[in-house]
């Protein structure tokens, strides 16, 4: 056998080789995508809770046609032996036509006609007397816009989901310390019970309960991002552990694809803004925001959305 002869063995030996293992990898890869996307769904089955579609609209909206919509995140704050309330409510109002997302925070004290339970109270007791539907009721009926899904974070399992994450980064704006943790200024990494304490702190904060919100939405952003990154899909099973026992939405595991499909690149561009109110004592203190700010919030609103 010639040189030229055992030269080409060699090669064909070693392609085949290099056949098996690639084709080894490729098995690999492909039996860990379908356990992912699988443990995702059934994760996200876990998640999901029934929802009647908006009585505010008229039309049933599109993802697939990319029709703007809006989402509710409520931060529920459920402690042993307590229903709870919502510590958080956000409503973010996504146009992915102008790839564009407006976020609101509908300050907790926030005197409203608490729907389904005849009276006013503050909004955050709407959960109390009647949970996720009597919250969004009363979240449409206060902005007078449909809520077509919700995202429900209960704020105790946080701590899990952001160390299941290996952490979080925020930029804290001022020095603090809450409840034996000291946050300084700057970029800081916060493990779940420190990022639990720093999104619950109100009362040192001179925004007071707006600062709270923007340290919330530090902290989610930071989950978000985390989410996102290559380095925790090591940790997959844990945030899937943290993620099914903490969140619950009504929007399907399909519905959730179409939406990152359709409506990621509004992430780009985010305009955040407050309802601007006064405090004030009645029965209790309050916040009272004028009808022709809630009707301009609502108007504001419903541009974004292309609601006449």
């Amino acid at each position: 056998m010639g040189r030229a002869e055992r030269n080409t063995k060699k090669k064909k030996k070693w392609l085949k080789y290099v056949g098996i293992i690639s084709l080894i990898l490729v098995l690999a890869i492909g039996g860990y995508a379908y356990y992912l996307y699988h443990s995702l769904a059934s994760t996200v089955g876990k998640m999901h809770e029934e929802r009647e579609p908006s009585d505010k609209r008229v039309e049933a909206i599109d993802i697939e046609k990319k029709d703007p919509i809006t989402i509710l995140l409520m931060g529920v704050d459920e402690r042993s032996g307590d229903v709870g309330r919502t510590d958080t409510l956000i409503v973010a109002a996504v146009n992915p036509n102008t790839n564009s997302m407006q976020m609101v925070s509908i300050p907790r004290d926030t005197r409203v006609d608490i729907v389904g339970w005849g009276g006013q109270d503050k909004i955050n007791h709407a959960y109390a007397y009647g949970g996720t539907d009597m919250t969004i009721d009363t979240v449409e009926h206060f902005l007078d816009i449909p809520v077509d899904y919700f995202v429900k974070i209960n704020m105790e399992g946080l701590k899990q989901i952001v160390d299941a994450l290996g952490g979080v980064e925020v930029d804290s704006t001022f020095a603090f310390s809450y409840e034996g943790e000291s946050f300084p200024v700057g970029t800081i990494t916060l493990n779940g019970e420190q990022a639990l304490k720093y999104a619950r702190m109100r009362y040192e904060d001179p925004k007071g309960d707006f600062g709270r919100q923007d340290r919330q939405k530090q902290v989610i952003k930071g989950i978000i991002d985390k989410g996102a990154s290559l380095s925790s899909i090591t940790k997959f099973d844990e945030i899937l552990e943290a993620l099914g026992g903490n969140v619950t939405t009504d929007m399907s595991f399909d519905e959730m694809k179409t939406v990152q499909a359709n409506y990621k690149d509004a992430r780009h561009s985010i305009e955040q803004f407050s309802i601007k109110g006064s405090g004030k004592s009645l029965d209790r203190w309050y916040y009272i925001v004028p009808e022709e700010e809630r009707l301009a919030v609502s108007a504001k609103l419903k541009k974004q959305l292309e609601i006449e």
